[in-house]
């Protein structure tokens, strides 16, 4: 294959128009259909991007010969279109947090193992420079020891679903919860890969102020990983309207040597973290660090892209990718544990 062949399903989500751009900066990706049971939202798709539309999924892969299809489906319906996709040895992108449960994300890796496909989901701060420049800072013991992080993500209101006409992320039953599930998975993988560690124990609280919808709007949780380093989340859909770009991100992680602290500015070109360590020249206090971007449209510009052209370079490749499903399947687990210990008000185990 010199070019991937690429499918949308599902539009009722926030992403699938941001995404376009990043398969359009891709050479070896081209989408060619798309598939949404709902019909103005899936004709005006199809026309602004001048592909196929389809009502239904099974019948686009039917007629389609697609090499790579990208999930937008409701959490608790991805598991069963990955199952089809491998069925046809369609290679598979699902939105994280792939499923509204872990047996949902454990029946897609099964089914991947047995056809062969490539399955990943899109934990795409992993490729963000910034965090790949903390990561090798991190490897190289500039910290030492991690003991403590801290980890805040607020992305904007309950609304902004609703504007979207993603109004099934409010129940729970489709998304599996609220900011835990869709905003806090990220971090929760972004720590593991940082860590290179496992969570091995939670306490979780939520929080429910709109009695509208059967989800929280803030979900706090306190994860230990097997090697002793503990960090707190922060997670939530209340962050109001007027604050800066409608967004709070904060990481950070503390060590027996030094500190690193960065709040991400999401889509910018001007991105910088803060470091502060007993290690060779970094002198005293906290030192700025300012890590150039590559400007690039789509959904987390320069990350997106590089996300998608790393998937287009393992299917092609045949090589392993790079966020697996069993990371997928891992975030989801410890998401189930905070959940878990939010309802029963106990410290929740998980065996790794």
């Amino acid at each position: 294959m010199s070019n991937l062949k690429v499918g949308i399903i599902g539009l009722r989500h926030l992403h699938p128009r941001s995404y376009m751009p990043l398969f359009a900066a891709v050479p070896q990706t081209e989408v060619v259909a798309v598939s949404e049971q709902d019909r103005q939202i899936r004709a005006e798709f199809a026309a602004d991007f001048s592909i196929k539309g389809y009502c239904d999924y099974r019948e686009m892969l039917q007629k389609e010969q697609l090499d790579l299809v990208a999930i937008f489906l409701p959490h608790a319906e991805c598991a069963e279109a990955v199952v089809e996709c491998a069925d046809r040895k369609v290679h598979v992108i699902v939105e994280k947090p792939m499923a509204a449960k872990s047996a949902g994300a454990r029946r897609m890796i099964a089914a991947a193992n047995a056809s062969g496909i490539k399955l990943t989901t899109a934990y795409l701060w992993r490729c963000h420079p910034v965090a790949r420049a903390i990561k090798k800072q991190i490897d190289a013991g500039v910290l030492g020891d991690i003991v403590g992080c801290e980890g805040r993500c607020a992305a904007g209101g309950l609304h902004r679903y609703i504007e979207g006409k993603a109004e099934w992320m409010l129940k729970r039953e489709l998304s599996g919860g609220g900011p835990m599930y869709n905003l806090g998975v990220h971090w929760i993988d972004l720590y593991r890969w940082f860590l290179e560690d496992e969570v091995v124990e939670v306490t979780g609280k939520n929080v429910h102020v709109n009695k509208e919808y059967d989800i929280e709007d803030n979900s706090f949780a306190i994860l230990t990983f097997s090697k002793g380093a503990v960090v707190a989340l922060d997670i939530s859909y209340t962050v109001p309207d007027s604050y800066p770009h409608g967004r709070d991100l904060y990481l950070s992680l503390k060590g027996t040597a030094g500190a690193i602290e960065w709040s991400p500015a999401f889509e910018s070109t001007d991105e910088k973290y803060y470091i502060c360590s007993d290690s060779g020249g970094f002198g005293g206090g906290l030192n700025e660090v300012r890590v150039p971007l590559t400007k690039a449209e789509g959904y987390c510009g320069s990350s997106g892209v590089e996300f998608i052209s790393g998937v287009a370079r393992n299917i092609l490749n045949n090589t392993e990718v790079l966020i697996t499903a069993n990371d997928g399947l891992q975030a989801l687990r410890v998401v189930e544990a905070i959940y878990e210990s939010a309802q029963t008000g106990k410290h929740i185990k998980l065996d790794n």
